[in-house]
């Protein structure tokens, strides 16, 4: 990984202790801003358990950790410490004296137990920011419970949302929790505390909880529950399948269009553009109620239509039209699209 001289975070040296997913791809994204990251493992058997995971033939033969640990951890160096004992305790506090970040993600009251509290931290170094990222906040009643990604978000309401109209759930292979609960918060929650302590010389401790981060930037579905004192039905909603002029649709060919056209201009532009103009005065901004008989008539309709055809065909008439449509890809295709190339 190449960082540039001049990148934005070149000078700040940050102590990661964290494993898996959430907190080591947080610090991958500071190394590439330039951070010195120094990834603290365990001896052999208190390593990151992301070392194993999509372990291969060849990286056995090769004595190599799994790519998944190789791409998030890429630009950090890798240091063991056993924490257990006095000397590796010794050693990580004279580190977090010069460091100006150490983020851990450890179960609430691990670092007690090891001595390495947030007072022990700070008395240190008075400047240290400490991120501590956790399934349920490192106080409450959930405190002490594992869970993983589909905890969190079944927890915060999201889960439920990402559903059929008849209430069928899907299971994302994206991880809202980890990535956005944790990694993306503890960033935001970090740098907002890196800011702090050098302009004022004082360290933050930032607790991550990944449930509540979830929860907190459930907008618009709480917006909604505020709004109408309602949960949004699954699949009848404006964005989650209850408006026409935005969903998901089936070609013949088993693909997928996805449809983005939210505002009036972008659904006029589609309809003119399938042939179907007089739909163009069928839109939620005009008064047809998501969710409503009228409103799953039409996407019913609308879904007949595109069904009909290949992708292929869908793509060819829509690639001039500015309507927000687009394929749903692979990933191995959204790889090799000249988007991301």
């Amino acid at each position: 990984m190449t960082v540039a001289p001049d990148a934005p975070l070149s000078g700040i040296r940050v102590l990661d202790l964290t494993r898996l997913l959430p907190g080591p791809l947080a610090t991958r994204h500071l190394a590439e801003w330039g951070a010195e990251v120094i990834k603290i493992e365990g001896p052999i058997g208190q390593d990151d358990g992301a070392r194993y995971m999509g372990l291969t033939a060849e990286d056995i033969a090769a004595q190599r950790p799994s790519l998944t640990f190789r791409r998030l951890n890429a630009g950090k160096t890798l240091l063991r410490l056993d924490l257990r004992e006095a000397a590796g305790r010794d050693r990580l506090l004279e580190m977090a004296r010069e460091a100006d970040v150490l983020i851990e993600g450890f179960r609430p009251g691990v670092m007690q137990r090891l001595g390495l509290a947030w007072e022990t931290l700070h008395a240190a170094n008075p400047r240290l920011v400490v991120c501590a990222i956790s399934g349920y906040g490192q106080r409450g009643p959930w405190s002490g419970r594992a869970g993983h990604d589909i905890n969190y978000i079944a927890m915060a309401g999201v889960l439920e949302q990402i559903a059929t109209p008849d209430g069928e759930i899907a299971l994302p292979n994206f991880q809202i929790g980890d990535l956005l609960g944790g990694a993306q918060a503890a960033l935001s929650g970090l740098l907002a505390a890196l800011v702090s302590a050098q302009r004022h010389g004082r360290g933050r401790y930032v607790d991550i909880s990944m449930a509540h981060e979830v929860l907190r930037h459930h907008v618009l579905a709480g917006a909604t529950l505020a709004a109408t004192g309602k949960v949004p039905s699954p699949g009848r909603d404006l964005l989650s399948g209850g408006a026409p002029c935005y969903g998901v649709y089936g070609t013949a060919d088993a693909r997928h269009l996805a449809v983005g056209a939210l505002e009036l201009k972008f659904w006029q532009a589609l309809c003119e553009a399938i042939g179907r103009p007089q739909w163009g005065q069928r839109h939620w901004s005009l008064g047809e109620a998501p969710g409503g008989d009228a409103a799953m008539a039409l996407r019913d309709e609308l879904a007949a239509l595109i069904g009909a055809r290949p992708l292929a065909h869908w793509l060819a008439l829509f690639d001039p039209v500015d309507c927000c449509v687009t394929p749903v890809l692979r990933l191995d295709e959204a790889q090799r699209h000249p988007l991301f190339t």
